[in-house]
């Protein structure tokens, strides 16, 4: 009788020994990951179609750290305040190409005429390429079924903006944005609305503009039809074409708000220090910064700090230069170079041309 009752003891301390210990470990993995499982720090990153909208455009204001809503004094204006191509006096015409990450390519072509003095109108070409005839691949055709596909977005984009008085200027955007993916698409209209303002204050300037404000965008196309067999217990038709629906996703929005200010040291060295608050729909607000050094309008030196207050990206540090010859007594030609910090993903290179008439 000792025995029995020695032995239904020991089972018993095990049982809710080994009860204790579960109950704790429980507890233990709970409070590690509970910050896994409950976070209030949730972003909408990823969640926004057209990415490509969000890449900077233009050597000069990527040197900047993209600080150049409230600068805009050159092609890419168009992109960054419409507003800011009333600043322009002469037909301006750019070249932008940027080796960009995970050896994509990214280009942008603009154009700027201005008329009677208060109105200018312009025109741009906003593209990313992915890939291009890349064979497609399958598990039974490893070597490729020779078909070819390709990758790319495209934006193009026409620009009306007016001097409302010596001080103030509006512009507004309306674009048709385009995702193409094999023989998938995706399209959109969108618009973009910038204000330039001159204060009192000599050399002191205020921009503002709101992007990509339009519709959602939604791939379809020929690949998304299937065959499907709605009942695989019972033979009925394994060949029944199904066409699967994608979700549909917004576009970027971001609104900037940007401040500038230009002053000049011992006659010809003038100094763009800028500053530029981005608000954007799908990720944190950000600031970027930069300053400008320019020689008698002939050789430029720019440094920039992109992101700050963004802690989960990995662009920073931006510097380049500018050369502005003058050939023949009308025409000018800008050149501009930018290189950025990409952390992990590397550094990215710019290159712009401009052409002034």
């Amino acid at each position: 009788m000792l025995v029995k009752k020695t032995n239904y003891f020991i089972r018993t301390s095990i049982l809710l020994l080994s009860a204790f210990l579960v109950t704790v470990h429980s507890q233990i993995v709970e409070e590690t990951y509970v910050d896994l499982n409950y976070t209030e720090n949730v972003t909408n990153v990823g969640t926004s179609s057209a990415a490509f909208l969000e890449i900077g455009v233009g050597a000069y204001s990527q040197a900047m750290g993209g600080a150049f809503t409230a600068i805009a004094n050159d092609v890419t204006a168009l992109y960054w305040n419409p507003a800011g191509i009333t600043q322009l006096s002469e037909v301006s015409l750019s070249v932008n190409y940027t080796e960009w990450l995970a050896g994509t390519a990214h280009e942008y072509f603009g154009v700027v005429i201005p008329f009677s003095g208060r109105f200018s109108a312009g025109f741009s070409v906003n593209a990313l390429n992915y890939v291009d005839k890349q064979p497609v691949r399958t598990i039974q055709l490893p070597g490729g079924t020779g078909e070819y596909y390709s990758a790319s977005d495209m934006a193009l984009a026409a620009t009306i903006a007016a001097t409302i008085t010596d001080k103030f200027s509006f512009g507004i955007t309306a674009k048709y944005i385009l995702q193409q993916l094999w023989h998938e698409s995706a399209n959109a209209t969108a618009i973009d609305v910038g204000v330039l303002y001159k204060t009192r204050i000599e050399g002191l300037q205020i921009g503002t503009t709101i992007a990509n404000y339009g519709s959602e965008m939604q791939l379809s196309g020929r690949d998304l039809r299937r065959a499907y067999d709605a009942d695989e217990a019972h033979y009925t038709n394994d060949r029944l074409n199904v066409l699967f629906e994608t979700d549909q996703f917004p576009l970027p929005l971001l609104f900037r708000f940007g401040v500038a200010y230009s002053f000049t040291l011992m006659n010809h060295h003038q100094f763009t220090v800028a500053t530029d608050l981005n608000h954007p729909s799908n990720n944190v607000e950000s600031l970027d910064m930069g300053m400008e050094w320019n020689y008698r309008q002939l050789i430029v030196g720019r440094v920039g700090y992109n992101s700050l207050f963004d802690d989960s990206s990995e662009n920073g540090l931006s510097v380049g230069f500018g050369l502005t010859p003058r050939i023949g007594n009308s025409t000018r030609v800008g050149f501009n170079y930018a290189w950025s910090q990409w952390g992990l993903l590397g550094n990215v290179q710019r290159f712009s041309i401009e052409l002034l008439f």
